[in-house]
């Protein structure tokens, strides 16, 4: 009985024995290029809507060049990005930086400095609509702007707002 246990010792040590030997493999590098994050910096809104945010990132990390209508005889491209809640058309230099976007969102949450500024002015109205635009240039930066539709019973009022919720 003594060598019986003696051997069950041994043969639950010999398989720990050999899951200690582990493998060395060499990975290959990754470089990670930042190459249109002048955009996002422009873009970026700290309350701005998950799908205006997701869209935002998939046409700052576009691979233009390993696309497959790349060619290297044309000095830009027009990439048109689709969602249901916006689209972006997005213009690409030949290296694949963004020079300049137009993009479009309907019926988006809104931040929250656009529904107080909205509240404070009109309070006894409510939102129906709303468009996000903004027109984004490497030169001259992003331009943000917001179309609301106000309803309050039959009246129907128009108006548009800046990103920090001044009325223009």
């Amino acid at each position: 009985m003594k060598k019986f246990l003696i051997g069950l010792f041994i043969l639950g040590l010999i398989p720990q024995g050999f899951a200690q030997i582990t493998k060395t493999e060499k990975l290959s590098e990754i470089v990670i290029v930042a190459t249109n994050y002048k955009y996002l910096n422009q873009v970026d809104n700290k309350e701005a809507a998950i799908p205006v945010d997701l869209l935002q990132r998939k046409v700052a990390t576009f691979d233009l060049k390993n696309s497959d209508f790349y060619q290297d005889d044309y000095d830009s491209y027009l990439i048109s990005f689709f969602i249901p809640e916006g689209k972006i058309l997005a213009a690409y230099n030949k290296d694949g930086k963004i020079i300049r976007t137009v993009e479009r969102y309907k019926d988006i949450a809104l931040p929250m400095s656009i529904v107080k500024s909205v509240a404070k002015r009109f309070p006894e109205w409510k939102i129906s609509k709303d468009v996000y635009l903004i027109n984004y240039h490497h030169e001259k930066g992003a331009k943000k702007k917001y179309k609301l539709k106000l309803e309050n019973g039959d009246k129907i009022l128009r108006v548009k707002l800046d990103a920090e919720g001044t009325f223009l």
